[in-house]
């Protein structure tokens, strides 16, 4: 169960930001309203925000889940191993972002449950998906092997395991940004997958809800307690978890979704 969550709105430069989606620029005013939308989502779902001030001098910042990866659902998290890794962005602009959110973790988490990835490894968080005592971690072209390497170590303390999947553009295979634009864990061993994901070997033994093919951006969904935050608009999608028994809360992201972000890039969950 989650408890809490750590946000920050998009600021007035969000437009500036790092996008490879082709789908104009964002509108900051829906953006706002859409990032209201999401907390009152993650309030509706039990969650207590903190709420991070806008950081003017880093467009991507709202997507906050690039800076940290925070584990939880481990025994290993009751005998003071790492609950919070602070990452190392892959985009050396998006590095400044780290600091306000190891300050924001450090007001929340003892200081021995915190730690750190070094250079030269990157690492962004939305190439890692914890499904329970498993690590999935994206070798992209944010995340590299000496990135998810470290992050390996780290879990593997906890009593974790850990594989690693590579998602970079190869002959005859579109890249996916980050693995969890493709790939998300809803509990109950299954695992929402694209088209693109759903024959590897790494995912065999889940039960695999697949996101048909003009649909992909529905994979990026947050289960959150009782409750998966969906994105608004991919009607397969809405009825295949609802098959399953889960409930739904469905949410608009076009302006995010300009800026190559989705649900689980707005929030830290733990």
């Amino acid at each position: 169960m989650f408890t809490r969550a750590i946000v920050r709105p998009p600021g007035a430069n969000f437009f500036e930001g790092l996008t490879t989606a082709g789908l104009g620029p964002p509108d900051l005013d829906r953006a706002l309203r859409q990032h209201e939308a999401y907390c009152r989502a993650l309030r509706k779902c039990g969650l207590v925000l903190t709420t991070l001030e806008v950081d003017a001098a880093h467009p991507d910042s709202t997507f906050v889940e690039d800076t940290a990866v925070l584990v939880g659902g481990v025994p290993a998290d009751r005998s003071g191993g790492p609950r919070a890794i602070l990452t190392r962005p892959g985009a050396a602009s998006r590095r400044g972002e780290v600091e306000s959110v190891r300050a924001a973790l450090a007001g929340l988490l003892p200081v021995s449950a915190i730690r750190t990835i070094e250079s030269p490894a990157t690492l962004d968080g939305g190439d890692v998906c914890q499904a329970e005592g498993h690590f999935f971690i994206g070798i992209s072209d944010r995340t590299n092997e000496a990135g998810a390497n470290q992050l390996a170590d780290l879990v593997k303390g906890l009593g974790c395991t850990s594989s690693f999947v590579d998602i970079r553009a190869t002959e005859g295979a579109t890249g996916l940004l980050h693995l969890k634009s493709g790939l998300a864990y809803l509990g109950d061993n299954r695992l929402v997958v694209t088209d693109s994901l759903a024959d590897r070997s790494d995912f065999s033994a889940y039960e695999l809800v697949r996101v048909d093919s003009g649909e992909d951006y529905a994979a990026n969904c947050v289960r959150v307690n009782d409750f998966v935050l969906i994105a608004a608009g991919y009607p397969a999608f809405k009825p295949r978890l609802q098959a399953l028994g889960y409930q739904t809360i469905a949410l608009e992201m076009s302006e995010f979704q300009k800026m190559d972000g989705g649900l689980s890039c707005l929030s830290l969950r733990f």
